[in-house]
């Protein structure tokens, strides 16, 4: 199993385990955090982007493969997420480079799909 397959695999079973708590904020959070992306003023590809850039500066990797996953599902490029990526390097510094390394490495197991 590959990285990209556990990472899926893990969420959705986690996701599944925090949410049947059946705690109101948490799913309040949830939904928020779901809806925050669909299109609006921005279109939905652009804010996966952006949640790209921010998890990247950030240094979440799990954010960044969720971000990674939902870019190439909106139709970004492997440009535009190597363009995304080159934009929190500049934001984040140096310390985003093993962050940088483990995305490509992960876009590269998605692309291979």
């Amino acid at each position: 199993m590959g990285r990209l397959e556990d990472f899926r695999s893990f969420r959705e079973r986690m996701n599944h385990r925090i949410l049947e708590t059946g705690n109101i904020d948490t799913k309040r959070f949830f939904s928020l955090d779901g809806a925050v992306y669909e299109d609006g003023a921005l279109d939905s590809k652009t804010k996966e982007l952006m949640g790209l850039v921010a998890s990247a500066v950030l240094r979440c990797d799990d954010c960044i493969a969720y971000h990674i996953i939902q870019c190439k599902a909106t139709g970004s490029s492997r440009e535009e997420i190597m363009e995304a990526l080159n934009i929190a390097l500049i934001v984040g510094g140096s310390i985003v480079i093993p962050h940088f390394r483990r995305a490509v490495e992960l876009l590269d197991e998605l692309e291979a799909e």
